[in-house]
């Protein structure tokens, strides 16, 4: 029977060197650092920087985990297999995230992160969204929890993704179309940028420049910082509990990195420290219109737009950049979380980068072979799958995360063209 982890799982205690700190920006006299304490919840600022291996899952949240349907299933892909003709030859696995009631991983961290901020005494969470599978989650969680939520959601996203902005509602959170007029950094991008379309960047500054404006209120965050996507742990230990066999390849997407790690940091702390997982290839799928991993620069950039939040040495495309507004919103940062970055300098990770019409054409086959419609950002861990697959020898075992369902990416998938009975 598989559990529902009781620990969560740092891989900063078995990284072969040092993660680079958190730094404060060089030109600024005020600690974005000790800012931290005004911003997050108290027991994540602990979890950011403490070295154990293991962190206890307090009670509640585990029980939560449960309520939500942890564990996930890993499922065997044989329709996708046939679809690719190589029955018999690769055996292709899934660990489905859709399967949680907001449809993607991300609930795994908002939990705790909400339980959190409500010890802390706070009666509001805010934070920032781009497709809202991470502003759906926080919604979900507060709901829950019993908490407000103020999301800001990347403008582009906030117009495309209505079937997820509506969801939020009814869940009881304020959905606001970023950049806004509710901050100062809002407004100036709007002043400069009429037509902003908006960025993960943005939205962060927005979401932290709110919560310094009120009383009780936390900053939860959906990706990028170790004690996130620590808590994202849970997947990977689930599946190796559930999976058959070692895996030759473990493929997930990556937008600031927390399915990855969640799906793929269990494994890599083991061959880490000597205790398997020794030929497994480890990959991560981004999209070209944010190839931080591919093509971005190892080096301390800002987490957010407006430097609200310290520098992280990380493979970045640049705080100021402005993806274009891609259907996989939610791979739209410019950054990728520290220690993921860190294990690609190593060249313990490999990244491919794929085009949105690559990555729909897998987003129909896997829905076709599969009957379930993956996210348009999970469909790019698909395209990596299909890729491997067809040029893998005979006996080759792929593992990937499916962190979400597509279902309420309808919007996405009509404008591909892959809608509608002719398609």
């Amino acid at each position: 029977m598989v559990e529902v982890p009781g620990y969560w799982y740092n891989i900063v205690a078995d990284l072969p060197v040092p993660l680079p700190p958190l730094l404060d920006p060089l030109d600024d006299e005020d600690s974005r650092i000790a800012l931290l304490v005004r911003i997050l919840p108290s027991r994540l600022i602990d979890e950011e920087y403490t070295l154990s291996r293991l962190i206890p899952v307090p009670g509640e949240v585990r029980d939560a985990y449960r309520r939500a349907g942890r564990p996930t299933p890993l499922l065997r892909a044989e329709g996708l297999e046939r679809a690719l003709g190589v029955s018999g030859r690769v055996r292709i696995y899934y660990k489905y995230e859709g399967a949680l009631p907001t449809g993607s991983h991300k609930l795994n961290t908002s939990i705790p992160q909400v339980y959190y901020a409500r010890l802390d005494g706070a009666v509001e969470v805010a934070t920032e969204t781009g497709a809202g599978q991470w502003g759906l989650a926080v919604a979900t969680a507060a709901a829950m929890l019993g908490l407000k939520a103020t999301v800001f959601m990347t403008r582009s996203s906030y117009y495309s993704k209505k079937p997820r902005r509506v969801a939020m509602e009814m869940l009881g959170a304020r959905v606001v179309p970023s950049p806004s007029q509710l901050t100062e950094a809002g407004r100036r991008a709007a002043r400069e940028r009429p037509d902003h379309p908006g960025s993960l960047g943005l939205a962060i500054t927005e979401a932290v420049e709110y919560v310094l404006s009120g009383e009780a209120r936390r900053y939860v965050a959906g990706s990028v910082l170790e004690s996130v996507i620590t808590h994202q742990t849970v997947i990977g230990q689930e599946a190796l509990q559930q999976l058959p066999e070692e895996p030759d390849y473990m493929v997930a997407c990556v937008g600031g990195g927390s399915n990855m790690a969640g799906f793929t940091y269990p494994a890599i702390g083991m061959r880490l420290r000597g205790e398997g997982f020794e030929k497994t290839r480890f990959v991560a799928a981004e999209a070209e219109a944010a190839p931080r991993l591919s093509r971005g620069e190892y080096r301390y950039d800002g987490l957010d737009t407006g430097l609200v939040l310290p520098l992280a040495r990380m493979y970045s495309l640049g705080k100021d950049y402005v993806p274009p507004p891609i259907h996989a919103a939610g791979l739209r940062y410019h950054g990728a979380a520290p220690s993921l970055s860190l294990l690609r300098r190593l060249g313990l990770v490999e990244a491919v980068a794929y085009s949105q019409a690559e990555v729909a054409e897998a987003a129909r086959l896997f829905a076709r072979s599969e009957g379930i419609v993956p996210a348009p950002e999970s469909s790019h861990a698909v395209r990596a799958v299909i890729d491997i697959a067809r040029r893998a020898p005979a006996g080759t075992v792929i593992a990937f995360n499916l962190s979400g369902h597509g279902l309420l990416d309808s919007d996405a998938y009509e404008k591909l063209g892959l809608a509608g009975s002719g398609s």
